[in-house]
């Protein structure tokens, strides 16, 4: 029956910044690095054997499977990068510390930005530091100025249902390595999470996901597999 394994990358730069990261490019920790390897050997330990990986086109996340197939001595597979599998675009809070952005804005009105499904932060203006648009990446791709959890998920789904729903039919076992928005908004197709419960599940860093699914992809059963630092999951 098709497996399927989240993992959510891990630590990067701007994780332990407590900075919005978005789009921005940035590197894992050296603690980001270890939490991947450690996925990796909690892949081996588990005995999944993959057939291939998809990834976005964001370093921290690529970095991660890398690490990881490497550490469950799997670094042969096919991996397939793509922008929509990225995380979400935080817009105009690019960049910024999000403790300072509370104090300037106020608590609720950041958390709102973050947590709430469909209200999508300030749009990112053009021409500044973080304008994505000159980035060869996305030659040819209409960006995003901002996204909220749910223009998270339009992006995502078409993606999913095209590319990697097929492979899972076919029986394969996959890997996606992503990000925190991105795992969330496969986890809501899958589990048909409602769209005021998915905003508090919660992805942990470099801790693979191990969901197995029937013929349709529901989900029959569904555990983290660091159970140290596993976080509730929806119901099956």
């Amino acid at each position: 029956m098709p497996t399927l394994i989240l993992l959510r990358h891990g630590q990067s730069q701007w994780n332990l910044e407590n900075r919005f990261t978005g789009w921005v490019d940035v590197d894992l920790t050296a603690q980001g690095e270890a939490e991947a390897k450690k996925g990796g050997e909690l892949i081996k330990a588990a005995g999944v054997q993959l057939d291939g990986c998809y990834t976005s086109v964001q370093t921290r996340a690529i970095r991660t499977s890398w690490l990881a197939l490497a550490a469950a001595k799997q670094a042969y597979v096919p991996e397939t990068k793509d922008w929509r599998l990225n995380e979400r675009h935080y817009g105009g809070l690019t960049g910024l510390n999000k403790a300072e952005t509370a104090e300037k804005h106020g608590e609720d009105q950041v958390k709102i930005w973050r947590r709430s499904y469909d209200v999508p932060p300030p749009p990112l203006a053009p021409g500044g530091e973080w304008d994505f648009s000159k980035d060869r990446r996305y030659a040819g791709v209409e960006l995003p100025a901002t996204e909220s959890l749910k223009t998270t998920l339009d992006r995502v789904q078409p993606y999913w249902e095209a590319q990697i729903a097929p492979e899972l039919k076919a029986g394969k076992t996959l890997l996606i390595a992503a990000h925190g928005n991105s795992l969330r908004a496969i986890v809501k197709l899958l589990f048909g999470v409602a769209d005021d419960a998915i905003v508090g599940v919660e992805i942990p860093t470099g801790n693979p996901l191990l969901i197995e699914l029937d013929a349709n992809l529901k989900p029959t059963a569904a555990r983290y597999l660091d159970e140290s630092r596993a976080q509730a999951l929806p119901p099956i």
